[in-house]
């Protein structure tokens, strides 16, 4: 369900993802949603590594970056109409580093990367795969990963590799709905044990909330967003399994710019500093966390 060419997805995720409320329902409503408990961590400018930045968005002070709403918890609005999410806060931070301010323009998806290699963004935020094929139009600075990753019951122990006869929640037209899960059941059928049952969903919220209220015995969807669920449900969730197909989530720039160099550095001095760490812990997509902030590191 990745907005990218990658296998996994297909379609892009109309739904939002929010907060398991004390009735045990989840509310995906892509504005008002947020992390809680933690703050977003103070972070200050490197000269050095601000020396890097392109002259002409040194001078303007900020970068100009293209998105694509709503994919929470990456990027969604709030209830104020602003741009927030996981990917928001890395971007800032990152940006800080540089001693830049950001400046979001939304977009539709497929016009983000004509849009910087036009010169009209200095770089996308939108939860893009890194892939080889958009490796010839863009420079990628990677900052996650991402796949498809699974939540059971918080005390109840699923194996998505040995779930033949379960129930399993999924959103429509996703990559899961359509390919992951029909695959697995093929599979168990083959091996004479009982199918898959896939309960499908119009909305992610009413996905999760099959899992929370007892309706399903997991569900399946993109790892940041299963990730934000079970931060959100209260303890009422767990993960279960690891994360499967995973590809390298990236912010595409122009090919050849020194923006890149300037981003992948000031990038591995959040990782390092663990700030990073703590923006992920924010929004609870550790699963997806890496060490090393790479260029152009497509898998396919």
């Amino acid at each position: 369900m990745f907005k990218s060419s990658h296998p996994l997805q297909t379609l892009i995720a109309a739904g939002a993802l929010a907060a398991v409320v004390l009735t045990g329902c989840a509310s995906n409503k892509e504005k008002g949603a947020g992390p809680s408990g933690t703050a977003t961590p103070t972070v200050t400018q490197n000269a050095s590594l601000a020396s890097l930045v392109p002259t002409k968005i040194k001078s303007a002070g900020q970068l100009i970056v293209g998105v694509n709403v709503p994919y929470t918890p990456n990027e969604y609005l709030d209830a104020n109409g602003k741009v927030v999410g996981f990917d928001v806060d890395l971007l800032d931070a990152t940006a800080k580093v540089l001693g830049l301010t950001t400046a979001y323009r939304q977009a539709d998806f497929s016009k983000i990367i004509p849009a910087i290699t036009a010169g009209t963004y200095d770089i996308g935020m939108s939860s893009f795969t890194d892939t080889k094929e958009r490796e010839k139009t863009v420079d990628f600075v990677d900052y996650f990963t991402a796949g498809i990753l699974w939540a059971s019951p918080s005390g109840k122990t699923v194996d998505p590799n040995n779930a033949c006869g379960l129930t399993v929640s999924v959103q429509s037209t996703t990559t899961e709905q359509q390919d992951e899960l029909p695959a697995k059941s093929a599979a168990c059928v083959k091996a004479g044990k009982k199918k898959l049952r896939v309960l499908s969903y119009e909305n992610q919220d009413d996905a999760t909330n099959a899992v929370v209220l007892g309706k399903a015995d997991a569900m399946s969807a993109d790892s940041p967003v299963t990730a934000y669920a079970i931060k959100q449900s209260g303890g009422k969730l767990q993960q279960a399994g690891q994360i499967a197909d995973a590809a390298p989530y990236g912010w595409p720039m122009a090919r050849g710019s020194s923006l890149v160099q300037a981003m992948q550095k000031a990038l591995q001095t959040l990782m390092d500093n663990g700030t990073y760490h703590q923006i992920c812990q924010r929004w609870g997509v550790q699963s997806g966390e890496i060490k090393t902030a790479t260029v152009n590191a497509a898998i396919s």
